[in-house]
């Protein structure tokens, strides 16, 4: 009869720490999975939307493209993990300033009310102009806009 009850002096405090323990570590492996797949997709959101933007660029920058206007939706999702996201741009010129230099456009990507962003970059010519703008995904009118100038600038903008 003794060993009964020391079994259950010792093997007690065991079930109590896996009653508390298992769902805690469950708990934290869901919210790290959950995390890294949110950060993957709006990592993927940020490339796309970085590529269609030096696409536009480099369609426009063509000798034979008229000066026009363009307007192109980016066919991203609405949401990600059922959340809106924003992006911002900022162009910065490349260190060398010769007659052929390029810019640099850095976009970053928020979800609203986490802390999940991401950032790409895309190179852009130097006749590149970007005018401040935030996208947001959910937008009925969110798209890229670009202008193409007669003296060939080209003005890059979110619309929506």
């Amino acid at each position: 009869m003794p060993h009964i009850t020391i079994e259950y002096i010792i093997l007690l405090p065991a079930l109590i720490l896996q009653i508390f323990l298992f769902p805690m570590t469950v708990n934290w492996l869901m919210n790290t999975w959950v995390n890294s797949r949110r950060t993957l997709t709006l990592q993927n959101a940020a490339t796309t939307l970085g590529s269609v933007v030096q696409q536009i660029y480099f369609s426009l920058n063509h000798n034979t493209m008229p000066a026009e206007n363009v307007s192109y939706s980016t066919g991203l999702p609405p949401l990600i993990e059922n959340t809106v996201y924003t992006a911002n741009a900022t162009l910065s010129a490349v260190a060398y300033n010769g007659p052929n230099s390029n810019t640099y456009l850095q976009l970053t990507m928020k979800l609203v009310g986490t802390s999940d962003s991401a950032t790409t970059g895309v190179v852009l010519g130097s006749n590149a102009l970007w005018q401040q703008s935030t996208f947001v995904s959910n937008s009925v009118n969110a798209c890229i806009n670009a202008q193409k100038f007669p003296n060939g600038t080209i003005l890059l903008w979110f619309a929506g």
